[in-house]
């Protein structure tokens, strides 16, 4: 493996001569073309996390990240890690796995490497998140969750939430279960269901009730035997594919077809719900999308620009079979 000393060695200068290269300082313009040129020949790569703490300027990002088999989660990272590449940034992933204290030590963790800045996947904003972040000297971006004394990025759960409800009244629906997630999500638990219960305003001659479970399918599958057993409502809606097909299969093993007994929808738009079948009704976000944005935001807060406090994501409705008009 090529070193920092060979490439010293070729060129015939001093190892702090090419570091000073590597690092954006001063370096004549003759020694510049002599260091790139041997380092195109030798494919010499720099260690980018120790070159980072060596530079004034770092570019490493911190990354952290509730759930690392999170669909929603590993695209976002995706988004973040290809836009951070174009921009000669790099990132580094810090798992929390739905720990708030594993979260807040994170943060404690990547300010020690010193990251140039931390892009925060959240779950939940909780006081101790508000007092670190105020505290650290470096840059700090929620995505998916949003506070008014923070920079975030968050998908347009509300407005996805009230096409979602326009869309099921359109097709002649009057029983309807919501089907949501505790309101420590601000993102899940209370936007989308204050979303879907504007798009049910002035409507009369409909029968609503909202359920609530911890993003667990055995869980939901509990629930979801209750709805149809007290209720038996012509829809679900639920707040996340992934207690859509819970749900799903929670209706299968009571012998209720879909749609035709029962129609149910989600939020989200994984990969997987237009390869079961039926497939799934879904309010799609646009994750890698979002991933980008976060980078180039994180990038201009970075830079010291005028940048906005909340950036919000689009979405866009999928069709598909889960719904039936009634």
């Amino acid at each position: 493996m090529t070193t920092i000393g060979d490439i010293a060695r070729l060129a015939g200068v001093a190892k702090s001569t090419v570091s000073r290269y590597l690092n954006d300082g001063s370096v004549s313009e003759a020694t510049k073309r002599k260091i790139q040129h041997i380092i195109k020949e030798t494919g010499y790569s720099p260690n980018a996390f120790a070159q980072s703490l060596k530079a004034k300027k770092p570019n490493i990002i911190g990354t952290i990240v509730p759930r690392l088999d999170s669909y929603a989660s590993s695209r976002t990272l995706i988004g973040i890690d290809e836009e951070l590449k174009t921009m000669n940034y790099q990132m580094l992933i810090s798992h929390s796995n739905l720990d708030l204290e594993r979260e807040i030590e994170n943060i404690h963790s990547l300010v020690r490497q010193k990251v140039a800045g931390i892009i925060l996947l959240a779950t939940e904003i909780t006081d101790r998140h508000l007092s670190i972040i105020k505290e650290v000297d470096i840059p700090v971006l929620i995505v998916g969750q949003q506070h008014k004394e923070i920079h975030s990025l968050i998908h347009n759960d509300y407005e996805a939430a009230y096409e979602v409800g326009k869309y099921i009244l359109s097709q002649g629906h009057k029983r309807i279960a919501f089907l949501g997630v505790n309101e420590k999500n601000v993102a899940v638990g209370i936007d989308r269901k204050e979303g879907f219960k504007k798009s049910l305003e002035d409507i009369a001659d409909i029968d609503v009730r909202f359920f609530e479970v911890n993003r667990n399918n055995v869980e939901a599958s509990s629930v979801v035997y209750d709805i149809m057993n007290t209720f038996c409502p012509s829809i679900i809606v639920c707040a996340t594919d992934n207690l859509a097909i819970g749900a799903m299969k929670a209706v299968y093993s009571m012998g209720i077809s879909i749609p035709n007994d029962l129609s149910i929808t989600g939020f989200g738009g994984y990969e997987m719900t237009e390869m079961i079948h039926p497939g799934l009704t879904t309010a799609k976000f646009f994750y890698e999308d979002a991933g980008n944005l976060a980078a180039r935001k994180m990038l201009s807060l970075i830079r010291g620009e005028d940048t906005p406090l909340k950036t919000v994501s689009g979405f866009e409705i999928i069709y598909r079979e889960s719904v039936r008009q009634v």
